[in-house]
């Protein structure tokens, strides 16, 4: 009977001990009017830059653990800006992102690596209908409550694909040797993200 009675306590007590905490994954969404997705390709013997003026995403993390880092982003094709109307109007046309028939580009993780003190967000890109693997070099710049019950959070991600890849094929040669643009581009992406406001509420 002793034994039996120790038997209940242990198996007592097993239960009631606390268990490891999980993984505290929040949902953030991307604050487009702070954050920034830009682009650089080389033209002639300079780079010309840009970038997208709309998108959006959500990205799920543990602020403790960058590891449980996913993120799921749109960019509006259509709001490619380089500074130039003309310059634009040829990005936007089938020489290039072909916007009419593809509006939007995605970009899905699938993986996150550390890699140092940074991370290697690895997923798929679908531009023009083509969907390859690219790795974002990504440093996690922080956290910090907002004072509402929610949180900040900030990231920077540098990454590099060739256009070719996607099927954006368009050049010119010069009389002198060479192409009028490169084919890798230089992306540079940097966020900052935050707890998204109760349904119903107006964001600012």
């Amino acid at each position: 009977m002793k034994r039996s009675w120790i038997f209940v306590a242990l198996l007592t007590g097993l239960l009631s001990a606390p268990t490891p905490a999980t993984a505290a994954v929040e949902k953030l969404v991307i604050d487009a009017v702070h954050s920034e997705v830009s682009f650089v390709v080389r033209h002639l013997v300079a780079k010309t830059p840009g970038r997208f003026n709309e998108f959006s995403g959500e990205i799920m993390v543990d602020p403790k653990d960058p590891s449980t880092l996913t993120v799921n982003a749109t960019i509006q094709t259509a709001s490619i800006d380089t500074n130039s109307e003309n310059r634009d109007g040829h990005l936007k046309s089938a020489d290039f992102f072909n916007v009419e028939k593809f509006p939007e580009m995605t970009f899905t993780s699938k993986k996150v690596t550390k890699n140092g003190d940074r991370w290697n967000v690895t997923g798929n890109l679908t531009l023009l209908g083509v969907t390859k693997e690219v790795t974002l070099d990504t440093e996690v710049l922080g956290f910090q409550p907002t004072g509402k019950g929610g949180t900040l959070g900030g990231f920077e991600a540098r990454g590099k694909i060739n256009r070719k890849d996607f099927g954006m094929t368009w050049n010119k040669a010069l009389d002198a040797g060479g192409f009028v643009l490169g084919d890798d581009v230089e992306v540079v992406i940097r966020i900052e993200s935050k707890t998204p406001p109760p349904a119903g509420t107006a964001q600012r």
